[in-house]
C-alpha cells in the first residue's frame, strides 16, 4: 500500500474527530508511528514514490535546519534587518 493511500485511509478514519488543529494530527501520527517497528517504517519508505521521499526528506531537513538556526542564533532575523535591506 502506498503511503498516500495510507494517509487517505487515516483521514477517512479520523475526519469526524479532527478539528483542524495541528496538535490533533501530531497525536494521531505519533501514535501510529510509535506502533511501527523499524522494518515496518522502512517498508513504508520503500513503497513510496521518488517524489514522496523527496518531500519527506525535504520537510525533515528544512525543519531540522530551522531548529538548528534557532538554537544557535544564526543569521539575522528579518525583523532585525536594516530598512534598506542591506547588512552593513
Amino acid at each position: 500500500m502506498s503511503l498516500m493511500k495510507f494517509v487517505d485511509q487515516l483521514y477517512e478514519l479520523y475526519k469526524n474527530q479532527l478539528t483542524g488543529d495541528e496538535e490533533d494530527v501530531l497525536i494521531i501520527v505519533s501514535g501510529i508511528l510509535s506502533d511501527l517497528n523499524r522494518e515496518e517504517m522502512v517498508k513504508l519508505i520503500e513503497d513510496m514514490e521518488q517524489e514522496e521521499i523527496f518531500q519527506m526528506l525535504g520537510t525533515y531537513m528544512v525543519e531540522k535546519l530551522r531548529v538548528k538556526l534557532v538554537e544557535k542564533g544564526a543569521g539575522v532575523p528579518m525583523e532585525a534587518a536594516p530598512p534598506d535591506g542591506h547588512l552593513h
